[in-house]
């Protein structure tokens, strides 16, 4: 019986260039890392983008109307969500 605690894998198959290929193995390698992880990475991070965008857009949605400034923001304010 499986670990509880572990994550099930399942495995998948992509077609790419083989220069493409033995390109990233090299800078895999450079980082002591291999593919399979930084795809595994970088598709995490791919998810976890795509939930905090919908997260926003929900939020968003949520305090449409309902929060209000009192003045129009400057470009600097709304660049880096300092206010005066």
């Amino acid at each position: 019986m499986p670990n509880s605690e572990e994550p099930r894998t399942r495995e998948i198959t992509i077609s790419l260039e083989e220069d493409l290929i033995e390109a990233a193995t090299r800078r895999a390698r450079a980082q002591q890392t291999t593919i399979d992880e930084l795809f595994r990475r970088w598709l995490a991070d791919y998810v976890r983008t795509q939930d905090a965008l919908k997260a926003f857009d929900a939020l968003t949605e949520e305090l449409s109307g309902k929060v209000r400034i009192g003045r129009k923001l400057t470009r600097e304010e709304m660049d880096t969500g300092a206010s005066a």
